[in-house]
């Protein structure tokens, strides 16, 4: 069997591989916790599953258009409109196949090979294998200062003529980070300036804590959705938590949304019309399920920082927004991967290795589960790693004692 080089350069997805083993774990009967997923465990709002449920009972589950049904993309406008301030014509959305698609579908249509796009570190695992996918060159910035944030210096050192875009992630997976709202202006003129596209993933931009506003890039420009660098991608999976359902979106110029267009119908054809449907219901109900999960969310995340502030040698920067934290695990050994396994192995906790979001000595740990795996599962690292920690747990109905400290 011959595989491209192409495809043979594609890493596995971390988290996908790792919530595979927890979940085989569990089916063997292991008492797992996983601290590194990245799926709310809430209901699915009630109106999208009314929604979907309509559209399955009409029988009428066909094609659509490729860039997603008028009805929702009218619900795309309004939300655009409140929370962006920045009302757009129906050419300038298009609705995929999930946010990630949105992402993949914006890379090759404006990267050639050997192009260069931007990540600022710590980034989500999937965009430097995203640009590798279109022959482009991942071009990671890495915060001089040790900090989650680069500086504006750091980046404009790195443009060449072969760069093409920088993609920001804010609030940040992995790390929790709101930039603030002079770094992301500053990054609009830069970009404007430049000619270069600036990628907003926005996909958490309303799980925010703290009374933080996380800046919309729209502000800092005054040219039109026609003329200006910025593309914005947002989708349903965080803020519904209906990660199932795969529906993301981008605003855009019309030009490359169509050009967008062209690469989706040649790729999915559409979306699923029954996910669009139900989308539309979440985006159009009643809205306090996204409250209802933010407050949740932020209750989560003041119990871990609590949990982890009881842990000597870790420090943590504590999350603006999003479900995830990035604790520097660096005190108990250089290599993330190989610490991730050894707490799966010994304590059958779940995290994520920094390495695969840039950030080496680092574990990602979401806080988007119950608060009892929450403490439990910081018990459990704790026990693994903290000489200070007892030397004895029950890790389920088993008595475990500590020999390697």
């Amino acid at each position: 069997m011959t595989i491209s080089h192409l495809a043979r350069s594609i890493g596995e997805s971390a988290t996908l591989r790792l919530n595979e083993r927890a979940k085989m774990l569990a089916d063997q009967g292991q008492p797992v916790i996983h601290l590194g997923g990245g799926e709310p465990k809430n209901k699915v709002p009630i109106t999208a599953i009314l929604s979907s449920a309509a559209k399955l009972t009409a029988g009428d589950v066909k094609y659509v258009p490729t860039d997603g049904t008028p009805s929702l993309k009218r619900a795309i406008i309004r939300y655009t409109e409140e929370h962006y301030g920045r009302l757009v014509a129906p050419e300038n959305v298009i609705v995929s196949s999930g946010a990630k698609q949105a992402l993949y579908n914006i890379l090759v249509s404006i990267v050639d090979p050997q192009d260069e796009v931007i990540v600022l570190a710590p980034y989500w695992v999937s965009y430097p294998e995203m640009i590798k996918m279109v022959y482009g060159r991942p071009v990671i910035v890495q915060p001089e200062d040790g900090t989650f944030q680069p500086r504006l210096e750091e980046i404009e050192r790195v443009i060449t003529s072969a760069t093409r875009a920088i993609i920001v992630n804010s609030p940040n997976n992995p790390s929790g980070v709101v930039y603030t709202d002079d770094f992301i202006g500053a990054l609009v003129e830069l970009c404007e300036r430049k000619g270069i596209y600036l990628i907003m993933d926005d996909i958490y931009h309303k799980l925010v804590f703290d009374g933080i506003r996380p800046a919309s890039a729209y502000q800092f420009t005054s040219q039109t959705i026609e003329t200006t660098q910025i593309i914005v991608v947002n989708g349903v999976s965080k803020l519904y938590g209906m990660t199932g359902f795969r529906i993301g979106w981008a605003i855009a110029s019309r030009p490359l949304v169509e050009v967008m267009k062209n690469v989706q119908a040649q790729t999915t054809s559409c979306p699923a019309a029954v996910s669009m449907a139900a989308a539309e219901g979440a985006l159009t109900g009643v809205q306090s399920t996204v409250e209802s999960l933010r407050l949740s969310i932020q209750n989560n995340r003041d119990v871990m920082m609590t949990e982890l502030r009881t842990f000597n040698g870790v420090h943590v920067v504590r999350p603006g927004g999003t479900f995830y934290c990035l604790p520097d695990f660096r005190a108990f050994g250089g290599s993330s991967e190989a610490l991730a396994e050894f707490l799966l192995t010994t304590a059958l906790v779940v995290t994520v290795p920094g390495k695969e979001f840039g950030a080496e000595g680092h574990l990602r740990l979401s806080y988007c589960g119950a608060v009892k795996d929450i403490t439990e599962g910081i018990k459990r690292i704790r026990w693994a790693l903290d000489p200070e920690a007892p030397n004895e747990i029950y890790i389920g109905d088993r008595r475990m004692v500590r020999d390697w400290l």
